[in-house]
């Protein structure tokens, strides 16, 4: 198959909204039109199941780096989303019940033989926060519990520790708290909703001064090159929605232990396009829905992970 004629629906948030200087998906889509890739835009809500069949209104769309002008739509068009040779879900986090019924129309599309990345099974079963608890020799003491008592005996045993919710992204409403802390109450309270909501604490990593290590794995291998998100003044988040800076660095060995770790599991369950996050010498997320950072790594280092990302699809076509 010509990579020339390749046909590639990318399912994503609404494209006037994002923020086309640092969006991954933008840049998977220029790299594609690149290549000369015919590229059909659709929303969460555009996909649908009629008889058994996956369908989409799709969108003809072009792209181009330009900050005031990056996409151009065509009208609206009915067709079967297994006529695509591949099919990008992009949708960001949360993920909610509609996202969970998307995946199973997806799924479908693949059993006809469409290429959709992340595989929708795995987009469903591996949450972006619970997921990492499968590999606990890489992370740091962690605990999930919607218990207040059994997280505030967390916050007892490890002193300092940091609270996220299982849904959220983006470093949004995680807490930073140690056993002197007035809030800890209210933060667990708020957390949890009373004690009938999970959440996560997990020990907090000192070495979060240095970055929050976002690293790319495609297909299990990872890019030698890291993003450390290294937090503002003031700040104990490295994440850049809420400010911290971008920096490449290489990955260390222990980096790369952790990616030789976890790697073959991704590829083997159809995660082609996962960011890990790495603090000092842990592993604290595995991000599968919509992994972010791409732009701010390619900008600084003389490395293309967009290219790699749309080859391992291509091969994976061929296969």
């Amino acid at each position: 198959m010509s990579s020339r004629n390749i046909s590639l629906a990318v399912v994503m948030d609404p494209i006037q909204s994002i923020h086309p200087e640092k969006d991954t998906t933008l840049a998977l889509m220029l790299n594609a039109e690149r290549r000369g890739w015919q590229i059909h835009y659709l929303e969460i809500q555009d996909l649908f199941l009629k008889n058994g069949m996956p369908w989409g209104k799709t969108r003809r769309v072009t792209v181009k780096d330009d900050l005031k002008d990056w996409y151009s739509l065509f009208e609206v068009k009915e067709q079967p989303l297994d006529q695509f040779d591949i099919i990008l879900m992009r949708k960001d986090p949360p993920v909610t019940l509609e996202y969970i019924y998307a995946t199973y129309i997806l799924e479908h599309a693949e059993a006809n033989g469409s290429l959709v990345i992340n595989k929708p099974q795995s987009l469903r079963d591996a949450n972006e926060k619970m997921y990492a608890t499968w590999f606990p020799h890489c992370m740091a003491p962690t605990l999930v519990s919607a218990n207040i008592h059994t997280l505030k005996s967390f916050v007892h045993e490890h002193e300092t520790v940091v609270f996220k919710p299982l849904a959220g992204m983006g470093g949004h409403s995680i807490f930073k708290c140690d056993i002197r802390d007035p809030n800890l109450s209210v933060v667990l309270e708020t957390l949890t909703d009373y004690g009938s909501r999970y959440t996560m604490a997990q020990k907090y990593i000192p070495e979060i001064v240095k970055g929050d290590k976002r690293i790319f794995l495609i297909d299990g291998d990872p890019i030698p090159i890291a993003l450390a998100r290294i937090p503002k003044k003031g700040e104990f988040r490295g994440n850049l929605a809420v400010g911290g800076k971008g920096e490449a660095v290489p990955l260390s060995d222990r980096d790369l232990w952790i990616c030789n770790q976890i790697g073959n599991t991704l590829k083997n369950r159809g995660l082609s396009f996962v960011g890990i996050d790495v603090i000092g010498d842990y592993l604290t997320e595995i991000n599968i829905t919509s992994p972010t950072c791409v732009r701010e790594l390619e900008a600084q280092a003389s490395i293309n992970v967009t290219d790699r990302i749309l080859d391992a699809m291509l091969e994976k076509l061929t296969e």
